[in-house]
């Protein structure tokens, strides 16, 4: 037996934000985005369609941490009222960002309750969102999780709750274009992830997994020549619908074992998430081989029906887009290396993988991507 949920509604296409004034439509609303100054004449654009927003917060930072998301929900409670709604304009981050305001309505000590009791609940009230990716990587826009660091401590959290998932999700790859190619290569590696995490995953449907494979064959397909040509809107729709496929695979399984793995090495030695979680992939599909049943039939389809070969091909591929596969090729020596893919399997992403911790290190090692 197996179920699927996604209540997202999801408008995909060139320009489709010339939507977003009748979807906010009378709505107060709050605007979530970046600092950058790429963003102040989209910024001003909304503004003119939509309206003035009650609240602006415009320094949303990369991998938000928890100090920072406590000071600007502050800002919130500051205000006469409450948004109707929230408008995240951004990359996961912004969008992450913006489940943590729409959790906390003014009050973040009410979310960090619930991250340490699940059974504290969340505000009945969560504030909708509307989220506007800008970046192909995340599929933050159609889950109902987001991250959340804890830079002074080493601790990264996930804040999960049905009421987070966003109203809509207006995903416009002309938004995508201009974005630089190392943003874009991590970003394309983190979906690439999302879609084979959620494969290998106890989890893992037959419809996450279908979603899965439309994700990693065009990922693999089409990263590379987008990385070659940045400027063209063909391969950003592609991508763009390769993200939110991803997207809608994880939103039902979470991520599993290399995303646990990536944690302390973004945050202890500075490896930007999307290298982070996706370096392990041809270790991990490696150590897969014989997995059977439908999980095994989508790997194939994605990487061919020889899985041994398979990873090989991975491994060429995370080379030929100048991502090494071993832990030393992250800077991670021998020894933390151990620490890490322990401690990735006793936590909650590393329960959720379907393989065993012996044979990924039999991987890693016929691989070469360990010490």
């Amino acid at each position: 037996m197996w179920s699927y949920k996604n209540p997202v509604k999801i408008l995909f296409g060139n320009d489709q934000i010339s939507s977003l004034a009748s979807i906010v439509d009378d709505r107060k609303y709050a605007l979530v985005t970046y600092p950058d100054i790429t963003f102040e004449t989209l910024i001003s654009d909304i503004i003119k369609e939509v309206g003035e927003p009650i609240i602006i917060i415009r320094d949303v930072a990369p991998n938000p941490d928890r100090k920072l998301l406590s000071s600007q929900s502050r800002r919130f409670s500051d205000l006469k009222e409450l948004p109707e709604v929230i408008i995240a304009l951004g990359g996961g981050s912004v969008i992450d960002s913006a489940k943590v305001f729409s959790a906390a309505a003014g009050n973040f000590e009410k979310v960090e309750r619930y991250l340490k009791n699940a059974d504290a609940g969340l505000t009945s009230s969560a504030i909708p969102i509307v989220a506007i990716p800008t970046t192909a990587g995340t599929g933050s826009e159609v889950t109902s999780f987001a991250t959340i660091w804890d830079e002074e401590h080493g601790r990264k959290f996930s804040l999960a709750h049905d009421k987070l998932y966003p109203e809509i999700a207006l995903v416009d790859p002309v938004l995508m274009l201009g974005k630089p190619p190392a943003l874009t290569l991590a970003t394309g590696l983190d979906a690439l992830s999302h879609a084979v995490e959620s494969i290998w995953n106890i989890n893992a449907n037959p419809v996450s997994a279908r979603h899965a494979v439309a994700a990693a064959t065009s990922i693999l397909a089409n990263l590379p020549k987008l990385l070659n040509d940045l400027d063209n809107l063909e391969l950003r729709y592609k991508i763009a619908e390769a993200s939110l496929n991803a997207g809608l695979a994880f939103s039902n399984t979470k991520t599993a074992i290399a995303h646990n793995i990536s944690y302390p090495i973004t945050l202890g030695w500075g490896v930007q998430h999307g290298i982070a979680c996706s370096f392990t992939l041809p270790t991990i599909l490696l150590s897969l081989i014989g997995l059977g049943g439908f999980r095994e039939t989508a790997l194939k389809q994605i990487f061919g029906n020889d899985l041994e070969e398979g990873a090989e091909n991975l491994r060429h591929f995370l080379a030929s887009v100048g991502v090494g596969h071993s832990f030393s090729d992250q800077g991670v020596s021998g020894t933390d290396c151990k620490k890490i893919i322990d401690d990735a399997f006793i936590g909650e992403r590393g329960k959720n993988f379907i393989g065993s911790k012996e044979g990924f290190w039999e991987a890693a090692e016929q691989m070469g991507s360990i010490e």
